[in-house]
């Protein structure tokens, strides 16, 4: 690339149910970012099916990064000219439907004869509040995943050194609203559903429990309170094995018994959230951290974007959230950290392989 001229970047991500593809200007200025989601695919099944995932992979990619080249104002005979680099997710995630984005993006690649940058698509998640704005993120921050596989407390030193401070241990808060949607009979995906519910209802109508896991921990654990939700809406089960039956089910609630339900799992359900993130501020008091930075499809919650903002404020850290397009699964994320990288000269080969685990530890 000449001197003076700007760095764009392709990225391409297709890690679970998302086939997306953005063009990136800079690592910051977002031409496009086409996200084809998979819903109705799973809607049946009230998660993802990995089988049914990667093929439609298959289906969308090549639609998907065309629509992208276009929106960006890029024909397809001279992206060989004007694109910089191919970004793409390779870790972590769905080992078939990684594989589709990887090899897509390592035949455009080879095909036009420019480097290839591994992204990390968990460490894309803490850099989505970078895209589009002026206000560059500032290290040191603590970070937050929240998302259907992951809910991670991280200390973020920049953009490519990330330390774990904290996991779940079983599961993750985006699995939890999922199920919690089930047993109300919401459907999938469930976190937007539960959320438009809990608007509307009571939260302090049942009392759901808080994880804690110990006076320090910052690890989470959501069995507890997808348990204790089964048991409010269906009653303890009698019986065992094939003879185990409930005492009702979710077609007995109200509506209004729904709306408090909702708003009652979810003060639970960002309350452990917001206890682990005001911890790991407060063990971090006074080793310069200048931030809170905050990505992941459950960041789009209104109660915890809500709640984040009031705790940046009082602990007078700058705030980085995405903007409610960037949270989802989404190229642009991949392109922005892949132009970051792209700046350090960090490339990969064509030997680049997906990763069902990430690279954070």
């Amino acid at each position: 690339m000449s001197p003076g001229k700007r760095c764009t970047i392709l990225g391409i991500e297709s890690s679970c149910d998302e086939t997306a593809a953005s063009v990136v200007v800079d690592a910051r200025e977002v031409k496009s970012n086409v996200i084809a989601t998979q819903f109705e695919l799973h809607e049946e099944y009230g998660g993802v099916v990995p089988e049914i995932a990667s093929r439609a992979h298959i289906e969308r990619i090549l639609p998907v990064i065309r629509e992208a080249l276009v929106q960006a104002g890029i024909d397809e005979d001279e992206a060989n000219e004007r694109i910089d680099a191919i970004a793409v997710g390779h870790c972590p995630g769905l080992i078939g439907s990684l594989l589709v984005g990887v090899s897509a993006a390592k035949a455009l690649a080879w095909a036009w004869g420019k480097p290839l940058i591994g992204v990390d698509h968990v460490m894309a998640h803490l850099y989505a509040g970078a895209l589009d704005v002026d206000d560059p993120l500032r290290y040191p921050a603590i970070g937050l995943i929240v998302s259907g596989g992951h809910t991670t407390l991280c200390r973020v030193n920049d953009s490519l050194d990330v330390r774990v401070l904290g996991r779940t241990i079983d599961d993750a808060i985006g699995e939890a609203y999922d199920k919690a949607a089930m047993m109300l009979g919401l459907g999938f995906p469930g976190g937007r559903r539960v959320d438009e519910r809990a608007q509307r209802g009571d939260d302090r109508k049942y009392d759901f429990p808080i994880s804690r896991l110990g006076a320090e921990s910052l690890d989470f654990s959501y069995s507890g309170l997808k348990t204790s939700l089964l048991y409010m809406v269906r009653g303890k089960p009698a019986g065992k094995g094939k003879e185990r039956k409930f005492e009702r089910d979710y077609d007995d609630l109200t509506e209004r018994e729904v709306d408090d339900l909702c708003a009652s799992f979810q003060r639970a359900a960002i309350g452990a959230v917001m206890l682990k993130l005001k911890r790991a501020i407060d063990s971090a008091d006074g080793d310069g951290v200048k931030s809170l930075i905050v990505g992941g499809g459950v960041s789009a919650n209104s109660r915890l974007r809500a709640e984040v903002r009031d705790l940046a404020k009082d602990r007078g850290l700058d705030l980085h959230l995405p903007a409610i397009e960037y949270c989802l699964d989404n190229g642009a994320m991949i392109a922005g950290l892949g132009g970051v990288k792209f700046a350090r000269k960090e490339f990969d080969d064509l030997s680049l392989s997906p990763m069902p685990a990430g690279s954070l530890r």
